[in-house]
């Protein structure tokens, strides 16, 4: 069996991962290091859990210090695109660790943090910069960013990226990169604009594949409730009444749906928070500390956190309304049995959600044992109970919406996912904050969503893209996962997809 050893990386780098526990790279990681590290363009498929992260973190690293030299002002020798905070902190936090005893700077560019930081990281010039692409094209349009000597460039979750509406912004960054480069693309699907981009960007690439034949993992106990929508939150509480689910995320379609179930698990007495688009970056990171500190059993979750929370001990997942996109199913459900150990998902389905089901059954190929709810006396009992008790009147379940949601479509479109302030994506917001890992590694998750933005001082911040810190966020474990308000600039680009 290969180990980290027999693959000729610099002996800084295994003597990181020698202190994390970390001895077998995984399939993905044993195939694509080489390759990386002999200067080749890389188009990697596989789905979240695989490893990514370190397969192009560990090489990356490795030939920085192989050609050392000082970092371009106002850029950077690497450039990682990620499609959301989350995952962009996690990827950060991943180079950090395998390069602690290297000495590169790493720093973030995204959104819903202020700008003053990002700029100041970037003025210098820094070693790998991990960014989303919104706030990344407002530092270039302020010309504070300027990607012309940037040497490799990595782009991951392609897909995740094709399905927020960023195909655009990312061909407008790369436009700006010098031709000669090394280019490692990822993405755990290939459909027909995925593929055209990747052959748009990429050099006679080593191929690597580790996409397995059933695309959800075996360790995950599917379960499927029917049950009418107006009974799918006593349905929920029923579910959390059972003492194994102790560490719970659940997903919703909408981020107002998400603030709904867990202020309704709250009234329950369940711990729970919300965490999507509308939240700080702030909020985000307090939710998801006390999630994986044990302090909340539910993280109530639009699909920003289906590829983006790398978090152990995930005992269940709960889909409280389907995805449009039946990949996200897949996604959602791998947050749970992580790192060997086992999980159950539970699905909560209606009548108008049966054609997502569908499309679910057709990607998995598989039958999920299934249970039938509706017209259940006990929840309906339960549900009168709970109004006469003064409990809040049951909100409509949100439709499951236009089948095309969520593929190639920009992200104000998608479902939940309004442009920051509620107008029109090209509108600019009126005021932007600024601011601020795999073997199975350390912030290797996945996540999606589009968007935020919140009120402030009586003022939208947007946000979209931003946040540039030379600090890490959290570690997160294992490998194989693994106060300035910016002032409005004319030059800032008026169109602005809003970054998670």
């Amino acid at each position: 069996m290969t180990q980290f050893t027999d693959l000729g990386l610099n002996p800084a780098l295994l003597k990181a991962l020698k202190s994390e526990g970390y001895e077998t790279p995984t399939p993905i990681q044993a195939q694509a290091i080489p390759a990386v590290m002999a200067g080749r363009d890389l188009l990697g498929i596989a789905q979240t859990g695989t490893g990514k992260t370190a397969a192009f973190a560990l090489p990356i690293l490795h030939r920085l210090d192989a050609t050392r030299k000082p970092a371009p002002r106002r850029g950077a020798r690497v450039l990682v695109l990620s499609p959301t905070r989350e995952l962009a902190s996690q990827i950060a936090e991943s180079f950090r660790t395998y390069g602690k005893h290297l000495g590169f700077t790493v720093a973030t560019i995204f959104g819903g943090v202020k700008y003053g930081p990002q700029m100041k990281a970037l003025a210098a010039g820094v070693d790998i910069l991990v960014a989303t692409p919104g706030r990344l094209i407002d530092h270039m349009g302020e010309k504070t960013a300027n990607l012309g000597e940037t040497e490799i460039f990595v782009l991951d979750e392609a897909d995740q990226m094709l399905d927020l509406g960023f195909l655009q912004p990312i061909r407008r960054i790369v436009s700006t990169l010098p031709k000669t480069r090394t280019n490692l693309f990822f993405s755990a699907t290939m459909p027909g604009e995925i593929g055209k981009l990747a052959s748009d960007l990429l050099n006679d690439p080593f191929r690597v594949s580790v996409t397995p034949h059933a695309p959800t993992h075996e360790r995950v106990d599917q379960r499927l409730i029917f049950v009418e929508a107006d009974m799918k939150r006593e349905m929920l509480s029923e579910l959390f009444a059972d003492a194994k689910l102790t560490r719970t995320i659940v997903f919703t379609r909408t981020k107002r749906g998400a603030d709904r179930v867990a202020k309704h698990l709250e009234g329950g007495g369940v711990p729970a928070q919300a965490i999507h688009g509308d939240k700080s970056q702030g909020q985000r990171e307090k939710a998801l500390a006390a999630f994986k500190a044990g302090n909340c059993r539910a993280l109530v979750a639009t699909d920003i956190a289906a590829r983006g929370i790398d978090i152990d001990l995930v005992s269940h997942v709960i889909n409280f309304e389907l995805p449009n996109v039946p990949e996200s199913y897949v996604h959602r459900i791998g947050r749970t049995a992580r790192a060997g150990a086992t999980g159950q998902a539970i699905s909560l389905c209606a009548d108008d959600e049966r054609p997502l089901l569908k499309d679910i059954q057709k990607l998995t190929r598989q039958n999920i044992p299934t249970e039938d709810r509706r017209k259940d006396r006990a929840l309906a009992t339960m549900a009168k109970a709970t109004r006469l008790a003064g409990g809040d009147k049951p909100e409509p379940v949100e439709a499951a919406g236009d089948r095309n949601r969520g593929r190639g479509r920009p992200a104000h479109q998608q479902a939940g996912n309004a442009a920051p302030g509620g107008g029109h994506p090209h509108a600019r917001p009126r005021n932007a904050g600024g601011g601020q890992g795999q073997p199975r590694g350390p912030g290797q998750g996945r996540s999606a969503e589009g968007q935020g933005g919140q009120r402030q001082g009586g003022q939208r911040q947007g946000a979209a893209n931003g946040g540039a810190q030379t600090q890490g966020a959290q570690r997160q474990s294992g490998p194989g996962r693994g106060g300035e308000t910016a002032p409005v600039r004319a030059s800032r680009p008026s169109w602005h997809p809003a970054d998670a």
